[in-house]
Order: C-alpha cells, then structure tokens, then sequence
C-alpha cells in the first residue's frame, strides 16, 4: 500500500506546486502541474481494481482530497487567450510561388 499512498501524496504535491504557481501569476507552470497531478491520478485509477477493500478505503479517501484540490486549482487557472483578436494579414513574399513569384490565387490554399 506504501507505494499507492506515494502515488496520492505525488498527485497532491504537484496540486500544491500548481496552488503555488497560481499565488505567484505562473499559470504555465499551474497547468504543468495540474497535468502531472492528473496524469498521477490516473494511475491511481488503472490500480484500482487490484486493491483490496482497505487499500481502496485509505487511497479512495486520499485520492478524494486532492481531486478536489485539484478542481479548485484548475478552476482559478485562466484559459490561454491568442496575442492577437485581429485577422491575419497574408505575407506576400511567403505566400509566393517560388518558382514565378507570385502569390497564389484566392482559394487555392498555397
């Protein structure tokens, strides 16, 4: 059982890094970690149905807890935004054919 109680206390320390990240503005690192928690959580789950009744009684509780750490970190992390709200401007000189170097016609994608 040690080795499923470590694998619920790495969930819970990369939860603790993402809660971390997010006091200090780092939302990339908050959502690197919030992945490894979840990628760690999702291990827990494949073993889940080797446990025994008292291992699933003390890694369900566990695994509970930092779950709902987890969701409550993920929650506060803001979704990525583009740099820009404009529409694209086509670049003449890359979007020319290299052979006559003109650019290609409307619709045909290049």
């Amino acid at each position: 059982m040690d080795d499923l109680l470590k694998l619920a206390a790495d969930a819970g320390h990369d939860v603790s890094l993402a809660e971390e990240a997010l006091e200090e503005g780092a939302h990339d690192s908050a959502r690197d970690a919030l992945d490894r928690a979840l990628e760690t959580l999702a291990a827990l789950r494949e073993r889940w149905p080797d446990m025994s009744p008292a291992e699933r009684a003390v890694v369900g509780a566990s695994a509970k807890a930092v779950r709902g750490r987890l969701d409550a970190a993920a929650a506060r992390v803001p979704p990525r935004k583009a740099l820009s709200e404009g529409t694209p401007e086509a670049d003449p000189e890359q979007e020319a054919d290299p052979e006559t170097g003109e650019a290609p016609a409307a619709g045909t994608g290049g």
